[in-house]
C-alpha cells in the first residue's frame, strides 16, 4: 500500500526538515544529506523568516537543539513550536533526529515524549523509526540495537560506554521495550524477515491503524533501501519520524534506487592544512580519551579544565581565566591545543564533582551545563584572540552548550572529516566567527588520530 504518488523526481522545495536532539547528531544528518548532493543548512536556533529566506533554494533544513539533555517539562514547552515550524516548511518528512545509540530515559531526553509532540504537530497516522545505519556501525535486528566499537559489535545494553553513560545508560536493547517506558504509543517491529521474505507493508499498516511507531530493521544495504522506501511511499503527504541519521541514509538509498537523485555522490574537496587548531572536549568516552592521548603524543598541548571549580561562580570565572591564559601560552609552542574536562566516567575529578553537587544540592545536569558554558567562554575568547580557523568539539551535550555560547547562526557541511562529523562552515554576523570551520563529534566518533588529522598535516608542533 502506498500513501504517496510516485514520479521520477523529488518534489520541489524542502524535502526534509529536522530538529536534532543534540548538536553532534544534527551535523551528522547535515553531512549525510549534503554529501549526497542535497543542499542543506543547519540553524543553531529556531530560524526567523528572514534567515530562512537566505536559504530559500535549499532542499533540507535542520535546527540543532539540546532536547537530549532536557526534561519532559522542557519538551512540553519547547518542542511543539519547533515541530510546527518544521511542518510549516511543507517538507514531506519531518524528523526528530536522535542519537544512533538511542540513549534516553523517561526523565531526560525522552524520545517517546518527543514522538508524541511530533505526531500531534505533523499530519499522519503512524511514525516510522530508523535507527540502524551500517555506515556508522549501527544495526537494528528484530528490534534490538547493536553498535560497533573497535571491531566488535555489542548489543547496546552491553556496550562498554553506552551501558555506563553518566546520564542515560542504555539498559535495554529491544527498542520496543525501551520506548514503552517513555510513551503509551504502540511500537511494532518491521524486521528483516518482513523485509526480505515477507510483506513489510503489512506491518506498517498495523502501525498506521493503531497510530503507532514502526521500528524498521536495518542491517545492510538491502534492508536500508527497503526502510527508505517504506517511509517515502507511506508518508501520506507529510510524516513525522524520530530517527537517527539512519533515516537520511535510508532515504538516499531509496531515492537513488528509484532514480529520484543522482546514483553517485558529488565530489567534495579535502580540507586544507591550517596553522592552528583548538579542540574542546566534554566527552567521557574511551574513544575520545584515546584521541586526546594520541594527540598529546603527536605534539598537542592538553589543558585540563578543573571542573570542581565551576560550582562556585567566582571560582568558575577564575578557572576560565586560568585556562585562557594557559591556552595563550600553549600556542607559543604548539599548533594544536586541547582543553578537556575529563577523560572517563571514572575520572577522580568527575567523582569529586558528583560529591560536590550532592553536598551543595546542585543537580548534576546543572554542573554539566556549567562545564559546557565554561568551554564556550574559553572558545569565545580564544577564537578571535588567536585568529583560529578550525575548531573541533567532542561530546554531544557539550557541543550544544558551546555552540549556543558562540555567535554562530547556521552551519553548512564543507569538508568530510570523520563519518558523522564533517567540518562545517559557520555563518555569523561576527567577523571572527564567520567562515570558522567547526567539527562537532560525538564521544564514540573517530579514529585515534582524529584530533591530529584536524590540522591537515602530520604534526601539531610549531617547529
Amino acid at each position: 500500500m502506498s500513501g504517496a504518488s510516485q514520479s521520477n523526481a523529488l518534489p520541489d522545495g524542502v524535502v526534509l526538515g529536522y530538529y536534532g536532539d543534540d548538536f553532534t547528531g544534527s551535523t551528522d544528518a547535515l553531512e549525510v544529506l549534503s554529501f549526497a548532493g542535497l543542499k542543506t543548512v543547519l540553524f543553531t536556533a529556531l530560524p526567523t523568516a528572514e534567515q530562512l529566506a537566505q536559504f530559500s533554494d535549499y532542499r533540507a533544513i535542520g535546527i540543532a537543539g539540546t532536547a537530549r539533555s532536557q526534561s519532559p517539562a522542557w519538551m512540553d514547552e519547547n518542542l511543539p513550536t519547533v515541530f510546527r515550524t518544521l511542518a510549516g516548511l511543507g517538507a514531506p518528512v519531518i524528523q526528530y533526529k536522535v542519537c544512533s545509540t538511542f540513549d534516553s530515559a523517561p526523565h531526560v531526553g525522552s524520545i517517546g515524549r518527543a514522538i508524541e509532540h511530533g505526531m500531534a504537530a505533523v499530519p499522519g497516522n503512524w511514525s516510522p523509526c530508523i535507527v540502524g545505519a551500517p555506515q556508522i556501525k549501527r544495526w537494528l535486528v528484530f528490534g534490538h540495537l547493536f553498535a560497533g566499537v573497535n571491531g566488535v559489535r555489542y548489543r547496546i545494553d552491553r556496550h562498554p560506554t553506552m551501558s555506563r553513560h553518566p546520564v542515560t545508560p542504555m539498559q535495554e536493547s529491544d527498542l520496543r521495550c525501551h520506548l514503552a517506558a517513555q510513551t503509551s504509543l504502540l511500537s511494532v517491529s518491521v524486521d528483516i524477515d518482513d523485509m526480505e521474505r515477507g510483506n513489510p507493508d503489512a506491518k506498517v499498516q498495523v502501525a498506521r491503524e493503531q497510530g503507532g511507531i514502526a521500528l524498521l530493521d536495518v542491517v545492510d544495504d538491502n534492508t536500508q533501501a527497503h526502510a527508505g522506501r517504506l517511509v517515502w511511499e507511506n508518508r501520506d503527504g507529510q510524516i513525522f519520524t524520530a530517527a537517527s541519521s539512519g533515516l537520511e541514509y535510508a532515504l538516499i538509498a531509496h531515492w537513488r534506487k528509484a532514480g529520484l537523485i543522482a546514483p553517485t555522490a558529488p565530489d567534495f574537496p579535502a580540507y586544507p592544512p591550517v596553522d592552528r587548531v583548538l579542540v574542546l572536549s566534554g566527552s567521557c568516552s574511551p574513544v575520545t580519551a584515546e584521541q586526546i592521548d594520541h594527540a598529546e603524543k603527536a605534539g598537542f598541548a592538553a589543558l585540563r579544565l578543573d571542573v570542581t571549580r565551576l560550582i562556585d561562580t567566582a571560582q568558575a570565572d577564575a578557572e576560565i581565566g586560568r585556562v585562557v591564559a594557559a591556552l595563550a601560552q600553549a600556542y607559543s609552542d604548539h599548533a594544536g591545543v586541547i582543553v578537556y574536562a575529563a577523560k572517563t566516567v571514572d575520572d577522580a575529578a568527575f567523582r569529586e564533582l558528583e560529591r560536590l553537587c550532592e553536598t551543595r544540592n546542585i543537580a548534576f545536569a546543572e554542573a554539566q551545563q556549567r562545564i559546557g558554558q565554561a568551554l564556550g567562554e574559553i572558545a569565545l575568547n580564544a577564537i578571535p584572540q588567536h585568529r583560529l580557523q578550525r575548531l573541533v568539539i567532542a561530546g554531544g551535550d557539550t557541543s550544544g552548550r558551546i555552540v549556543e555560547t558562540l555567535p554562530i547562526t547556521a552551519l553548512e557541511a564543507k569538508y568530510p572529516f570523520a563519518v558523522g562529523a564533517p567540518f562545517c562552515h559557520c555563518h555569523s554576523d561576527t567577523p571572527a566567527f564567520d567562515g570558522l570551520e567547526i567539527a562537532l563529534k560525538g564521544g564514540q566518533v573517530g579514529d585515534a588520530d582524529l584530533f591530529v588529522s584536524a590540522m591537515g598535516r602530520l604534526s601539531a608542533n610549531c617547529t
